[in-house]
């Protein structure tokens, strides 16, 4: 049981799964570690095998069944007329053999503007068994968590769109706090804002290529509360860029940047109480005018969503330096032969002080018809890492080619 328990509070990275709880700040050679914290994290794990071959870029590359998660308004540059596609995501595998991740996505194009797509995320965090304070066996209990999605993206122009989605988030963990009680499932809603822009083919050198760009504000949504308190969840902001260039009529090579940032409240530096030898405990210290928590550092992380996303720019105790180690990064690229075979790979980096997620990423794609299938693969930087072995396998379908302004070209002179 502890060894699952620590697995579920290290879901992503370094994130836990409560988010704005009281912590002491450690030190890394000297440096403060003080990662961002929110609940029901698996809304941050890259769901699908293309994007996440490339790093877990997303907010640029181009349009497939997996756009809602990435970047929704992508959908409308969709060139099939529906698509449907399913991810299996075996999850730090190289701890426990049963935690794993399925992701069911697709689209339906409503005209040449306007696509609609849906998806649904479950989290399984295995098998758990449940003691007392005395180590007897309370029974066993399969924790998971799920989240639905329906989404609406439409064109504005020819080259770019605006897209929204909502979401039902469930979490159904707290039994696994509760040892001995049922404990009670937690919920609530958030919204997706994004926006898509696709240039024309231009020429670069003597090759023809397209640039395209994305915005998209994630997980925007209210708290969600455990027992008594209320907890953040992973609203985030990713913005990216992409270049596709033909090499020829048969190869193309595409690369792409994203940079992410969570809209959340930083943990501030508290201060905490003195023993009577004058030693510093583990109880943080109560201001007796207030009643609140004393923060020498940072700002009061319990406020309203609003606030928190507004203060999440500039709540770092450490300045604008902390500040910029909130942002992750994320490069790719693939290198597609016909549309028929692609190659892939990436890169991703997190600071060390804001959970150390730093991996790089391989993996192939394969269209047969109508069928496509994609892998990937990730290899962490560092030995012994939780993420290890994790690897993504998304089987997809595509129906009904659908290229309004391909069919424009045809016809103009």
């Amino acid at each position: 049981m502890r060894q699952k328990i620590l697995i579920v509070l290290s879901v992503v990275g370094s994130n836990t799964l409560f988010g704005q709880t009281s912590i002491r700040s450690q030190q890394l050679g000297g440096t403060t570690i003080n990662p961002i914290t929110t609940a029901v994290p698996f809304l941050l794990i890259g769901p699908d095998s293309k994007q996440g071959a490339m790093g877990d870029v997303g907010a640029a590359t181009e349009t497939d069944i997996n756009s809602i998660h990435w970047n929704g308004s992508k959908l409308a540059f969709a060139e099939k007329k529906f698509g449907v596609g399913f991810t299996v995501t075996p999850w730090l595998r190289n701890l426990v053999p049963d935690i794993n991740m399925y992701y069911l996505s697709g689209y339906s194009k409503i005209n040449d503007k306007q696509t609609v797509g849906a998806s649904l995320r479950y989290f399984s965090l295995g098998n758990i068994d449940l003691t007392d304070a005395t180590g007897v066996h309370q029974g066993s209990y399969k924790p998971n968590e799920w989240a639905m999605d329906l989404a609406f993206s439409q064109k504005l122009s020819k080259n770019f769109s605006l897209g929204v989605a909502t979401r039902f988030i469930y979490s159904g963990i707290s039994k696994v706090y509760f040892a001995g009680s049922s404990g009670n499932a937690a919920s609530t809603f958030a919204v997706d804002l994004s926006m898509f822009y696709k240039s024309n083919k231009f020429k670069l050198g003597d090759k023809k290529a397209v640039a395209t760009g994305g915005l998209a504000f994630t997980n925007i949504g209210a708290k969600i509360k455990y027992s008594n308190d209320q907890n953040f969840i992973p609203m985030n902001m990713r913005l990216g860029g992409g270049l596709k260039t033909d090499i020829d009529d048969y190869n193309s090579f595409a690369v792409y940047l994203d940079f992410n940032k969570l809209l959340v409240p930083t943990p501030p530096i508290y201060k905490y109480q003195l023993d009577s030898a004058g030693n510093q405990t583990a109880q943080i210290a109560i201001n007796p005018r207030t009643g609140e928590q004393e923060i020498l550092k940072g700002k009061n992380p319990n406020v309203d969503v609003a606030t928190g996303i507004l203060q999440s720019f500039h709540d770092a105790p450490g300045g604008f330096s902390e500040e910029l180690k909130e942002v992750s990064t994320s490069t790719g690229m693939e290198y597609c032969y016909n549309n028929l075979f692609a190659v892939r790979a990436g890169f991703f980096h997190e600071s060390k002080t804001k959970g150390a997620r730093q991996y790089f990423t391989v993996g192939m794609g394969f269209k047969f018809k109508v069928i496509t299938v994609d892998g990937s693969y990730l290899i962490p930087t560092a030995l012994q890492n939780p993420l290890q072995k994790t690897w993504r396998i998304t089987l997809s379908f595509n129906f009904d080619g659908y290229n309004a302004d391909a069919e424009k070209e045809k016809v103009e002179p």
